[in-house]
């Protein structure tokens, strides 16, 4: 069989094992395991790395559980503001948005910046009026009301504190992400988030920044992130890994080793990262409690949130 080979996230951090019900983790598991496996049909039928990484976040962004699209957090104005990248690895090409409001699907929407505007990032407005012009799908404010996402906002309205998407107990964040590889050997990675509850100023964090949350490079691997937005870019932590394994000669598990576990914690930088390589290897590391994440490889499926 081709060595083709998708693996995808759904938020990493202080996980509560006794917070999480059977039913709410049956839940998410359910809905990791229907994400990655609509990647990997993508592949399996000769699809595209691309193709194969946009397919698996919309999943993801169509589900009220995770932190992106339909489940995306309230800013400090009661709005939801929406970042996401994508990027492939045989070209370098990317595309991403920052701050849009209303759009289904911002990973689509970063697919078409990479494809139709000439340019990697746009944010808001801007970015609102090219999906407008590229006819991508709208939704009004009531399809993003979450009441967990508005019960999380109140209890920090009207403050200067930002939280991440948590449940009682836990402290997640809660970005979306996949990698991917195809049978034609090419890589791709793409990052989708809504932020931080209560954020103001248009904060932007690593998600759509290419280099920062999310990278792609045949060369090398991909990768998408998710943690404390402000020390992934600081870090430049995805980029960080193809560097390692570019110019050193590492190992993917060992330089995505180094970077998560020891780059990345001087800065404050829990979290973790989805990581595939050219040779069809996953790695899916974190330094906190778990990361929800799943991957299919020529080993099977396998769906996990703890250690």
């Amino acid at each position: 069989m081709e060595k083709i080979a998708i693996a995808i996230h759904g938020g990493a951090g202080t996980l509560d094992p006794s917070a999480l019900t059977p039913e709410k983790e049956a839940a998410y598991r359910g809905a990791l395991s229907a994400a990655v496996r609509r990647g990997h049909a993508v592949l399996a039928a000769g699809g595209a790395a691309i193709d194969a990484v946009e397919a698996a976040v919309r999943v993801l962004e169509d589900s009220p559980l995770f932190n992106a699209g339909k489940g995306a957090v309230f800013t400090a104005e009661g709005t939801h503001e929406m970042d996401a990248a994508i990027m492939q690895g045989s070209d370098l090409r990317a595309g991403a948005v920052a701050s849009v409001q209303n759009v289904k699907n911002p990973v689509a929407l970063a697919r078409l910046v990479m494809e139709k505007s000439g340019h990697v990032l746009l944010s808001g407005r801007g970015a609102f009026e090219f999906a407008h012009k590229q006819k991508v799908e709208l939704e009004d404010d009531e399809y993003f009301f979450d009441q967990l996402r508005y019960d999380q906002w109140q209890e920090v309205r009207g403050s200067t504190e930002t939280r991440l998407d948590h449940s009682t107990g836990e402290k997640k964040f809660g970005t979306v992400g996949a990698v991917a590889l195809d049978a034609q050997g090419h890589l791709a990675a793409a990052t989708s988030t809504g932020g931080m509850t209560n954020k103001r100023w248009q904060r932007i964090g690593d998600s759509p920044v290419v280099g920062a949350g999310t990278y792609a490079n045949d060369a090398t691997c991909a990768i998408s992130c998710t943690g404390n937005g402000e020390a992934f870019l600081r870090a430049v932590a995805a980029h960080d890994v193809h560097a390692l394994m570019a110019y050193k000669g590492l190992s993917l598990e060992e330089a995505v080793r180094i970077v998560v576990h020891e780059k990345l914690p001087p800065l404050d930088g829990e979290g973790g990262m989805i990581a595939l390589d050219k040779h069809g290897n996953i790695v899916l590391d974190f330094n906190c409690t778990g990361m929800y994440r799943a991957r299919i490889d020529r080993r099977g499926e396998v769906v996990a949130i703890f250690r």
